[in-house]
């Protein structure tokens, strides 16, 4: 971990110019530590900080920083030398680089790379975006079934510095095509004269190249693994997925999710990156529409625009009806989107949901119905606010939340089951939009149940 004690001393030598005392100590962090330093410090620093650092310290440290950081290290570094760090990133990092930026300058970066590395680079830029070809790797150990495992550990020792990961072997046949997967403790312990093909237990899980990031996710928490190999159609293994690129994908999607839910566009960038401008865009639309959604609360108010001058009493508890069906609508369908997004329900859960949320909504509407009952007789007996009909008034209130609620809650649960039927992203069905449709049914709930046991007195 980065000490806070040093970064003072290496903030000093920087100022100092003490480039020879600098580079031995920077030579001792690790990638993930130089990071965090290079955050920590002015950008002119930084620059000084990174042109120290040796082409493959550079290129593991570059790995780890965000795309604003990275664009002004380019922007600071010879082409030279940047060519240098492209070449030495590993091919998963280097196409998520490339993804951040326009066409035009992917294809003059392209044109920085080995021919070797060009090819990679092509070859899983050409995968559609959020494709699992966009973030394997091709860096790793495979080798043959009739291989023994003395060939094996000494073809480790030989290629295996490179590689992504060590961990896991890879076992093909000669035509490249995926066979199965060894953990590398089984070729520690087994014999050196021991053959590939008898440590093999064909106990494997492999993704498709064409399949969606968000699959990758649900397969390695299911299984618990620390790479995946990845394969094409013909069954070719061409390149494997790491654990750490797959939270990164988990970290996307949920931020994608968590900005879904809270009714806005997901931002393309960090929220300090993100300009003014950017965020009005961002979060502009999803206010619009919520606004003329809750104009037709208002056309619902206005179409009972008689009972209410009869009975003005009754618009006290407006704010407190609608508010309490958007929030159980709220709390229902973010449950049900973490829900789905985590694989706990999938579409043939939805009777089981929809009886589930009725008990659950009926039951929180007589909680919160007697919390407003006893609200309403608490201050009619202290200073008489809301007449001889009071107690009317209450019941009315009363039931109308226990329909409210459980309107809410059926409302906020079913919609995302209904768009991911129609084939899209249940996190759409946000919060302040499940609280929007609550808002316009509970004004005529409520205005249908007020007249029914005020209709003769105040009505």
């Amino acid at each position: 971990m980065l000490s806070q004690l040093v970064k003072p001393e290496i903030i000093e030598l920087i100022k100092e110019r003490n480039f020879i005392e600098l580079k031995d100590i920077l030579l001792d962090w690790t990638p993930a530590d130089l990071a965090d330093l290079i955050y920590s410090i002015e950008e002119e620093e930084q620059i000084l900080l990174f042109r120290l650092l040796p082409k493959e310290l550079a290129a593991d440290v570059f790995e780890y920083l965000d795309f604003d950081t990275q664009s002004n290290l380019i922007h600071s570094i010879s082409k030279e030398n940047f060519a240098e760090i492209l070449n030495e990133m590993s091919p998963d990092d280097r196409t998520a680089l490339f993804e951040e930026m326009p066409p035009n300058v992917v294809k003059q970066l392209l044109t920085y790379l080995s021919p070797s590395e060009r090819k990679i680079a092509q070859q899983l830029l050409g995968y559609p975006e959020n494709s699992i070809g966009r973030v394997m790797t091709p860096d790793y150990i495979a080798v043959e079934e009739g291989w023994t495992v003395k060939q094996t550990l000494d073809y480790i020792r030989e290629n295996g510095r490179e590689k992504e990961t060590l961990n896991v072997v890879y076992v093909v046949d000669k035509n490249g095509r995926f066979l199965d997967d060894i953990k590398i403790r089984e070729f520690l312990l087994a014999p050196l004269e021991t053959l590939v093909t008898d440590l093999m237990d064909f106990n494997f899980v492999t993704l498709s190249v064409m399949d969606d990031q968000e699959h990758a996710v649900e397969l390695f928490k299911k299984y618990d693994r620390t790479a995946l190999p990845v394969i094409d159609a013909a069954g070719i293994l061409v390149g494997i997925v790491t654990f750490d690129d797959v939270m990164d994908i988990a970290e996307e999607e949920t931020t994608e999710d968590i900005h879904k839910i809270a009714g806005m566009e997901t931002l393309d960038d960090p929220y300090p990156s993100t300009s003014i401008l950017g965020m009005i865009k961002k979060r502009a639309g999803w206010l619009s529409i919520l606004f003329v959604g809750e104009m037709f609360t208002a056309t619902a108010m206005g179409f009972f625009e008689h009972e209410i001058s009869k009975a003005v009493v009754l618009a006290l508890f407006i704010p407190l009806i609608i508010s309490s069906g958007g929030n159980s609508g709220s709390q229902a369908s973010t449950l049900i989107i973490r829900s789905l997004a985590l694989g706990e329900l999938n579409l043939k859960n939805w009777f089981f949901v929809f009886r589930r949320e009725i008990l659950t909504g009926f039951t929180l509407g007589l909680i919160l119905a007697c919390i407003g009952f006893l609200r309403i007789l608490i201050w009619q007996e202290s200073a008489h606010l809301y007449g001889e009909h009071w107690f009317l008034v209450a019941l009315a209130v009363s039931t109308s939340l226990v329909g409210v609620v459980m309107w809410g809650c059926l409302m906020g649960s079913m919609l995302p089951f209904i768009l991911k039927k129609l084939g899209f992203d249940p996190a759409t069905s946000s919060a302040p939009f499940v609280a929007t449709l609550v808002d316009v049914t509970g004004i005529v709930i409520y205005f249908t149940v007020a007249m029914f046991f005020l209709s003769g007195t105040l009505l």
